[in-house]
């Protein structure tokens, strides 16, 4: 599964790659698929051939800003003008419109991108108004994910890797391919696998080449400085005049 890719087509790219060398029988994108300025054009028209080949989809807070009043800053409006211009109308559109939530493999998995209610919350971190994420409360979790009656739930928004098991559930917290928070700039993936009710999860991370997309932010752009300090860091706090304004921008 993927997640997270924020219009990075240099760090989708080398995931795609090892993706498909590990021959997934399914494919889920959890959403935030434009929101970024390293090529976010043809990371979209990526994640629509996913989506053409059978992926399974839902929507990222990133797409709700596509909606009509859906910026809430003056840096993110800049941001959609730009991306408005430099994209194809019909696949922002594509985006704009998927699903909350999807189930898949018979309803043994939920996907979403935050929680099963919200592109903006998150469900195995939380975030702390002081600027990090922390640990949500075990009885929180469980009200959240024991009605669900699924065997696995798969989230991303958080751009931080980690699972847990809450009952007969397991949730995980896919990495993200693009936006760093731990310091380490490769992209990022989760590997699923599943033998009978056993889940095995495999976090990855893909090295790819962040001064071409370095490059082309600051080429085609005028977010390059922020993309770059970024990208080069693998940090959130780093980016400063960036559009990836966190998980509650």
């Amino acid at each position: 599964m993927i997640s997270d890719v924020h219009g990075n087509a240099f760090a989708l790219s080398a995931v795609l790659r090892e993706v498909r060398a590990a021959a997934p029988d399914l494919i889920v994108n959890l959403g935030d698929q434009a929101e970024g300025s390293a090529d976010p054009a043809r990371a979209l028209d990526l994640q629509a051939q996913l989506a053409e080949q059978g992926a399974v989809e839902v929507r990222g807070n990133n797409e709700e800003k596509l909606w009509p009043g859906g910026r809430r800053s003056p840096l993110s409006q800049q941001y959609g003008a730009w991306l408005a211009a430099h994209t194809d109308p019909a696949r922002l559109a594509r985006v704009a419109a998927l699903p909350l939530t999807a189930r898949a493999l018979g309803g043994a998995v939920l996907a979403c991108h935050g929680t099963p209610d919200s592109a903006w919350h998150s469900l195995l971190w939380v975030w702390d108004p002081a600027g990090y994420y922390r640990a949500r409360d075990p009885r929180s979790l469980r009200s959240a994910l024991e009605p669900l009656g699924v065997e696995v739930v798969l989230c991303g928004h958080t751009h931080r890797a980690g699972m847990t098991r809450v009952g007969d559930t397991l949730l995980v917290n896919t990495g993200s391919v693009s936006d760093q928070v731990d310091g380490d700039p490769r992209a990022r993936w989760t590997l699923l696998t599943r033998a009978g009710r056993d889940w095995h999860v495999s976090f990855q991370a893909a090295a790819y080449d962040v001064e071409a997309a370095v490059t082309w932010a600051c080429t085609h752009t005028p977010f390059g400085n922020g993309e770059a300090k970024l990208l080069r860091t693998g940090t959130m706090d780093a980016r400063g005049d960036g559009v990836w304004e966190g998980p509650q921008g």
